[in-house]
């Protein structure tokens, strides 16, 4: 059983399992968010349009009935249809569920497209570090991106060398210092000899 709970561990604690659970809330959330616009904004606009191309007046022009049915208002003694009890296609919803589907798969593919260029960024200097070390190897020019990646290392390595430089002058300095500070010590002991 300990080995079970190990193991689990492991796979739970591995990069892509936690970027795959963040991405299925994301993802969780952002389906929400657009059902609720499919829902509620674009379906009663696609049930208007349908209510204007066919011409017709009420829920009758919205959808296509196959069994309706109708009951009698007991205030008015009218008919009225009864969609509870109603067989019938709504088209305003079939194309909602369309148009919900590619909202939903287009910003999925922008959450995952933002992770992998996050990701691509991370190992950036990697892979163009074997880029610029393959390309010396078969004696290939450099491209303008590998250049300035080129220079912009060298740069970052000669400001390290220069604090480092700058670091040990401080250490010899006070080391100097320290030793000044012994001789002085030393000649005022040897003073009151």
């Amino acid at each position: 059983m300990k080995k079970f709970f190990e193991e689990f561990k492991k796979f739970i604690s591995r990069g892509n399992v936690i970027d795959l659970a963040v991405g299925v809330i994301i993802g969780g959330a952002f389906t929400a968010i657009v059902t609720a616009l499919t829902n509620g904004i674009l379906k009663p606009f696609i049930n208007w349009i349908i209510s204007m191309v066919s011409g017709g007046q009420g829920v009758e022009s919205i959808y296509t009935f196959l069994q309706p049915v109708y009951e009698t208002d007991p205030t008015t003694g009218a008919q009225v249809l009864d969609m509870s009890k109603s067989i019938y296609i709504d088209w305003g919803a079939f194309i909602s569920a369309i148009i919900n589907f590619f909202l939903v798969a287009l910003i999925l593919f922008l959450i995952i497209r933002t992770i992998n260029r996050a990701k691509e960024l991370t190992n950036f200097n990697s892979v163009i570090e074997k880029k610029i070390e393959r390309k010396s190897l078969a004696n290939k020019k450099l491209n303008k991106r590998e250049v300035a990646y080129l220079a912009k290392k060298e740069e970052l390595e000669r400001a390290n060398k220069e604090a480092e430089e700058k670091a040990k002058e401080e250490a010899n300095k006070l080391t100097r210092s320290e030793q000044l500070l012994t001789d002085i010590k030393t000649l005022l002991e040897n003073k009151n000899k």
